[in-house]
């Protein structure tokens, strides 16, 4: 089996952080789903998913994030996403208006300033 992804978890202070290598589709997405949820704990404040490394996000990836995001919400907590200004990702999200469920950010430094766009 290839592996489409990796992530790179990390965490600063009281937000969790995973950095998204690769490919997100539905062959992966459970897999996906599954440990970005594992880094939420009770005391996070919230989850940034940085995709600034992702090649590719189909609907399913998208339909996770959305998810994530309600999910985070009920329970007082925060989805921020990292996208790269002019990727072809953030074209995605774009279309999709992520924005109206998580902000975005350019940088990882910005989501972890909670600076949106």
């Amino acid at each position: 089996m290839t592996v489409l992804a990796n992530i790179v978890e990390s965490r600063r202070g009281g937000v969790a952080i995973a950095r998204i290598e690769g490919e997100v589709d539905a062959s992966n997405v459970p897999w996906v789903e599954e440990r970005l949820r594992a880094l939420v704990t009770n005391e996070a404040e919230a989850l940034v998913v940085d995709l600034s490394a992702t090649t590719y996000l189909d609907s399913a990836g998208v339909a996770l994030l959305f998810e994530l995001a309600a999910d985070l919400r009920r329970h007082q907590q925060e989805l921020r996403v990292v996208v790269a200004d002019g990727s072809p990702i953030a074209r995605v999200l774009q279309l999709t208006a992520i924005t109206g469920a998580a902000p975005t950010h350019p940088t990882l430094d910005a989501a972890l300033g909670q600076q949106a766009k």
